[in-house]
């Protein structure tokens, strides 16, 4: 109970649950729309998800801040391509961010004269670019993990004269796909942060990508990896230990 207390008491964990019950509402709702008996909880589900998506703005006000804070620590990250990647990265949230907070302006009647789907559409772009950088950035630090991998198992090879698994990825798999996909899968299952941030932001991204035409999804794909993207945000809220870290100078 404690901790789940701490969760709740943080924005981000209240903004995780919150995210996780709106797609949770548009998976389900998409579930039951074809039947004709679910109407009413149909609607009922629309509501609820349109009341949570509203109540998210209210945690998102500060977020700006937090995305400058965020790119003067990317700045200082002592690899080169995640300076580059989060830097940029974050800088397309602060802008995601600005337009975020003028759609709040308008939907609460403030300033009836914005053009809400150019906004909107200009959060969407900025919000596909960030998440496009942190999949690059993420890509690049699978691929040092990979190569470590790779590296530990030729000294462990080199250093013994039988594999102590009893074989070894050039003897078990015959094709270079299949070699690949499982040094990946073992590169991923020793680094967890980095396999939660690859998959919420794999997730994340098919929402922008429908907003923007580039690839068409339906609501339930989108509610199914929103969901997805809440549960991995959720866990590295409660556990930090979790959070893919950025080496700093």
């Amino acid at each position: 109970m404690e901790a789940f207390t701490r969760f709740t008491n943080q924005t981000q964990g209240r903004d995780r649950l919150f995210r996780a019950t709106q797609y949770t509402c548009m998976l389900l709702r998409y579930l039951l729309e074809p039947k004709a008996d679910k109407e009413e909880l149909v609607m009922k589900l629309k509501k609820l998800e349109s009341s949570v998506s509203t109540g998210r703005r209210w945690f998102r006000l500060g977020n700006v801040v937090h995305a400058m804070q965020a790119t003067q620590q990317s700045i200082h990250a002592t690899d080169l391509v995640p300076r580059l990647c989060l830097t940029l990265a974050n800088l397309n949230r602060v802008v995601y961010f600005v337009c975020d907070t003028v759609l709040w302006v308008r939907s609460v009647g403030l300033a009836s004269g914005i053009n809400k789907e150019r906004w909107r559409m200009w959060a969407a772009r900025h919000y596909y670019y960030s998440l496009l950088l942190s999949l690059v950035r993420d890509l690049y630090e699978i691929s040092l993990q990979m190569k470590q991998v790779a590296q530990d198992r030729a000294a462990r090879e080199k250093s013994s004269s039988q594999d102590p698994l009893g074989y070894s990825v050039a003897d078990e798999e015959t094709e270079w796909l299949q070699s690949f996909l499982l040094l990946l899968f073992r590169s991923l299952r020793k680094h967890p942060p980095l396999l939660l941030d690859t998959v919420k932001n794999l997730c994340d991204i098919l929402n922008p990508l429908d907003q923007l035409g580039i690839y068409k999804s339906n609501p339930g794909i989108i509610g199914l990896g929103g969901l997805v993207s809440s549960v991995a945000g959720i866990i590295t809220v409660a556990w930090p230990d979790l959070r893919l870290k950025t080496h700093t100078s």
